[in-house]
């Protein structure tokens, strides 16, 4: 039942997000009732828990709010310079829901959540440096590999940059590129197994989703904006750091589907460099025949890679069996090396490092 989905996904943010969970809570009583949030979600009624229709439907909202639509709701928005009301928060909502009601139902109906979320490089870079060096050892090098990086499921392609963003430690040190104008505080706790004086090389990336968006575009800007909970100015600073940042270095995501993208990019390998294979917080939106190609063409690869030209899998992906939490795990072929090397929230900061298996 729709109402229900609205109503875990109102759960899934009530300690960190009131403002989105006292919409979804609200949304999901509307819904009930079928008020105006059943017309704008007419057509969605049976989509599956793994699209997240709540968050979908707070996404289009957030975005009447920033494009200047709803200014009564606008003041309970910390994104705009508003200041949450939350008892008021649904009634002044209400008048936005009915004016917009066809706008938001075509727009729920034609996205899926990207939150590109800019705070998964911390985890991502401390692994690419596990990765380079662990596979190094393995062939018998003094130095890391240079890195080739490719994401399935990159949206905007904003973690496509680890390596020019600065990453400031709580004991002063700074990883990465200091004169960055995206900085990090990773909020680590420990550390990751790897000489963090070496500098990340990275030396080719390239990324696909299925619905890229062009940061380039005020319209892609708006799309992954809509998608930071406006209450949450920490993340929403990251994103603005890290959309300047792609202006400055742009990268194209491909559209294409992962297993065909990969199986294309695989195909080649580069003698003295590690090929990494990335993706954070994609799995739940793959499709079942997806997930099983994918792996298939991963397997092929693994299978051809040797010392000198060899393959990694790093992901940030929940895992059910650690209480919901994100965790970062890694593979390395042909050095057969496969761990976990420690578990976060789903917006990569705060992270700790904790090497275990990946069994």
């Amino acid at each position: 039942m729709l109402a229900e989905l609205f109503a875990a996904a109102a759960h899934g943010c009530r300690d960190r997000s009131p403002l989105t969970q006292r919409l979804l809570a609200d949304a999901a009583d509307d819904l009930s009732r079928g008020g105006v949030t059943a017309r704008i979600m007419a057509g969605a009624e049976r989509d599956r828990e793994g699209s997240v229709p709540g968050l979908r439907f707070a996404g289009a909202v957030h975005r009447l709010v920033l494009e200047g639509r709803a200014p009564a709701l606008a003041k309970h928005y910390p994104s705009v310079g508003g200041q949450p009301d939350l008892p008021r928060l649904w009634e002044d909502a209400l008048p936005a829901l009915n004016e917009y009601t066809a706008l938001l139902r075509h727009r729920i109906g034609a996205t899926v959540v990207q939150t590109n979320e800019p705070g998964r490089c911390a985890p991502l870079y401390g692994g690419l440096l596990v990765a380079a060096q662990e596979a190094a050892k393995a062939a018998g090098r003094q130095v890391p590999f240079c890195v080739r990086l490719l994401e399935v499921g990159a949206s905007g392609g904003l973690n496509l940059r680890p390596h020019h963003v600065a990453y400031r430690l709580d004991d002063g040190t700074t990883l990465g590129d200091p004169g960055s104008t995206l900085v990090l505080d990773p909020e680590w706790t420990g550390r990751p197994p790897a000489d963090l004086t070496h500098r990340l090389r990275v030396v080719g990336r390239a990324g696909c989703d299925l619905q890229p968006v062009d940061v380039s575009t005020e319209d892609g800007r708006l799309h992954l904006s809509s998608f930071v909970w406006a209450d949450q100015l920490n993340r929403w600073n990251r994103l603005r750091d890290a959309l300047d940042l792609a202006a400055a270095d742009p990268v194209k995501v491909d559209r294409a589907a992962g297993p065909e993208w990969l199986a294309k990019h695989l195909a080649r390998a580069e003698r003295d460099v590690l090929t990494v294979v990335w993706h954070s917080v994609v799995w739940q939106y793959v499709s079942p025949a997806d997930r099983a190609m994918g792996r298939a063409v991963l397997a092929d690869a693994a299978a051809k890679a040797t010392p000198t030209t060899p393959l990694a899998l790093l992901v940030f992906e929940p895992r059910r069996e650690i209480d919901y939490r994100f965790a970062l795990m890694l593979k390395i072929w042909p050095a057969g090396i496969s761990l976990c090397l420690g578990v976060g929230v789903g917006h990569g900061i705060p992270f700790t490092w904790d090497v275990t298996p990946w069994e």
